[in-house]
């Protein structure tokens, strides 16, 4: 027995232990399942003794509740243990919405880029074993599967993996379409035994004649790639021209040497590429080939590392048919991934995940399996680590929150709701008690505490880092100094009647000048924080001269509650403004406010005052500009006006059917649909979606809201 076999035997035997007694689903030991995963991993794709331990540890760990002594196995082991055991305890509560989040997630917990392989083929035996599940459970894995798994399969390279998986979950999640399909493809395999044997009968010669070595491979589509074809493309069986292909694969070790144009002898990359040239000039020459369909994946591989040259010919009976030309190493690479050559070398720190992943395929692309303990190679004795710009958290009740590095406690509350920010007194962080200034870490549990008392202070800016917290408390800071502003003036304009007393434009300058302040606003906020003794301030009046009683006072403290009119728009507000008069209101459509929206006046020099909204983007730049032409707004109990336009940008996939269940979703709410644009975005396989809605108040519309985002292919939806 060799050392690695040895190894695996002794973490079985470990597990074993741990789990007897256990069983699965269908009755059977659970041992069985950390079995199928050891096939998969060792004998599919290749992986080495220490990661087959890793799987038979992880489930003695996490179903057997078993500890692992100190020692007994070695560090890379139990790296990749407590990688496996982190990710395990990921519940998505909505796969659809989450999803990019999820996978960033799981590449968090993956130190080693083998546990997301290792998970990867352990959830291949999950859907291997679908059918042992109860439904529910079998509903929620298929979707995570398809969502998470699939997705990370294709970017580490295990295309087969990929494959396998895909094709379960279509013969799950939509039976008929996947026995339709699959009756076709059994239905033509003697016809395509036949194509492939008449297709390169005529390049025989030629090929032999000019030394290429090759083999050819006939390949057909999975089902599940012909369904979303079909889907895509929008045509059916017969319209999906790629569902056969002929595949040249080149022994490069055996083929004629070639030259370049300077007469030297070509090698490498370079001679596998003119080889695939070169059949490809006797295939386009032998059939009428569609260049239009040509793709040069040779020249500029596929960011997953994906080589080969693709063109589409008609045979000389007017049959479509899709060639793929590659070499051995090329075709090597395509059917078992990079994961079949294991190295650690070249990997270096990345910015981001998807880098990060790319780095992680390069690496592997290099070297062989002998070798995977990163302590193997000097001076990388410290794995990549995945982007360090995010960390996520989940709620109690398992909501998953991104946010940025070095986040805290009261950021996260900020994510929630901004009145829980502003409520928030401290936390608990996996059942700890914390401060509201306690940094969050990637997999934390935490929960919020508050207090009807609390309020945001200046100090909570010096250790809260979202964009999302930080402008938040600036707003409701921006609204205490306001209503402290408006307690001042107030203040000051009633012991001035009272005194008689007029304090003009002039005096007020020279007050402010004196005082130290830039604007009335910060001078009416001093006094409403009690910074000044308003008596102090009538003996400078009276010391200075130019004091002066005055009747019209009184018509100007008769001017002081104002009643805004807008045009066509009676009643819907009340606003609070001093010194402003004859001024029509309207809503800004930069913002476009809705009934019930915390809202704001802006006093502008020739539209009178228009509405914000306090989450307006132009908001912070007005507030912090112009304090002293903001006027405070609030909605009136009955507004004669029902009906309020605002505009949602929503995002999906490219799903026919997503038009018209939104369109259903907002037929359920008092809204009507002013205007509708759909924009596609085929790099990202989405619609943009924009759109113009009336709601009689921003109630429904976060009903609206909630229910687009149920929608199962909608991933964004938000308000402009």
């Amino acid at each position: 027995m060799t050392e690695g076999s040895e190894l695996v035997c002794k973490a079985r035997e470990f597990a074993q232990k741990a789990l007897e007694g256990i069983e699965r689903g269908n009755g059977r030991p659970f041992i069985e399942h950390p079995d199928g995963v050891a096939r998969i991993a060792g004998e599919e794709i290749g992986l080495p003794a220490e990661c087959l331990a890793a799987v038979y540890l992880h489930e003695a760990v996490r179903i057997g509740k078993a500890e692992i002594p100190q020692g007994m196995f070695g560090k890379d082991i139990m790296t990749m243990v407590d990688g496996l055991n982190k990710i395990s305890t990921i519940k998505p509560k909505d796969t659809r919405l989450e999803a990019e989040n999820y996978k960033k997630l799981i590449i968090s917990y993956s130190k080693d880029p083998r546990v997301m392989v290792l998970k990867l083929a352990d959830r291949l035996e999950v859907m291997r074993s679908i059918d042992i599940f109860p439904k529910a459970s079998r509903e929620r894995k298929a979707l995570e599967t398809l969502m998470l798994y699939i997705p990370l399969a294709h970017q580490l390279g295990l295309y087969n993996m990929k494959s396998e998986m895909e094709d379960v979950y279509f013969r799950y999640a939509e039976p008929e379409q996947h026995r339709a399909i699959s009756n076709r493809l059994k239905a033509g395999e003697a016809d395509r035994q036949k194509l492939t044997r008449e297709f390169i009968e005529p390049l025989k010669a030629r090929l032999l004649e000019n030394g290429i070595a090759y083999k050819v491979k006939a390949r057909t589509k999975t089902a599940y790639s012909i369904w979303r074809k079909m889907q895509q493309q929008k045509v059916g069986f017969d319209g999906v021209f790629d569902v056969f292909a002929m595949r040249f694969i080149i022994d490069t070790d055996n083929c004629a040497p070639l030259k370049d144009e300077n007469g030297r002898e070509m090698e490498g990359r370079e001679y596998e590429k003119a080889l695939c040239w070169k059949v490809f000039s006797f295939v386009t020459e032998q059939y009428e080939s569609d260049t239009k369909r040509l793709r040069d994946w040779i020249t500029q591989p596929k960011p997953n590392g994906y080589e080969s040259l693709h063109i589409t010919v008609k045979n000389e009976e007017g049959s479509f048919l899709e060639v793929q030309i590659r070499t051995k190493r090329m075709d090597d690479m395509a059917e078992n991934g990079l994961a079949s050559h294991w190295s650690y070398k070249g990997i270096k720190r990345e910015d981001t995940v998807a880098n990060w992943l790319n780095a992680v395929r390069d690496a592997l692309e290099h070297g062989n399996s002998a070798s995977l303990s990163p302590s193997d190679h000097e001076g990388d004795d410290e794995l990549p680590s995945p982007s360090s710009s995010d960390v996520f958290v989940f709620t109690p009740s398992g909501e998953l929150r991104k946010l940025s590095a070095g986040a805290t406690v009261l950021d996260f509350a900020f994510d929630i709701h901004t009145a829980l920010g502003c409520r928030c007194t401290g936390g608990k962080i996996n059942g700890k008690a914390v401060s509201i200034r306690e940094k969050l870490h990637t997999g934390d549990y935490v929960e919020i505490m508050t207090s009807k008392n609390q309020k945001p202070s200046a100090d909570w800016l010096n250790f809260t880092v979202t964009g999302k917290a930080r402008n938040k408390i600036r707003q409701k800071l921006k609204e205490v100094e306001f209503a402290k502003a408006a307690e001042g003036k107030e203040l000051l304009e009633r012991r001035l009647k009272n005194w008689k007393l007029e304090l003009g434009d002039d005096k007020m300058a020279e007050l402010l000048k004196k005082l130290g302040h830039k604007t009335t606003h910060a001078f009416f906020a001093a006094i409403g924080n009690n910074e000044y003794d308003v008596a102090d301030l009538k003996e400078y009046l009276l010391d200075s001269g130019e004091a002066k009683s005055t009747e019209s006072q009184k018509e100007e403290a008769s001017r002081s509650n104002w009643t805004g009119s807008g045009s066509g728009s009676d009643d819907i507000l009340v606003i609070d403004a001093h010194n402003v008069k004859n001024l029509d209101y309207r809503m800004s459509k930069c913002c476009n406010p809705v009934f019930g929206d915390d809202v704001f006046g802006f006093v502008t020099r020739t539209e009178g005052i228009k509405i914000h909204r306090m989450g307006c983007p132009n908001a912070a730049r007005l507030l912090e500009r112009y304090p002293y032409r903001i006027q405070k707004v609030r909605w009136s109990s009955n507004p004669s006006t029902s009906s309020f336009q605002t505009s949602l940008k929503i995002t999906s996939l490219q799903e026919p059917s997503v038009i018209n269940e939104i369109m259903t979703v907002i037929s359920q709410f008092k809204a009507s649909v002013r205007n509708f644009n759909v924009s596609d975005d085929d790099r990202h396989g989405s619609y943009e979606i924009s759109m113009k809605i009336s709601v009689p108040s921003n109630t429904e519309l976060d009903k609206i809201i909630s229910q687009l985002r149920l929608i199962r292919n909608v991933s964004k939806v938000s308000r402009l």
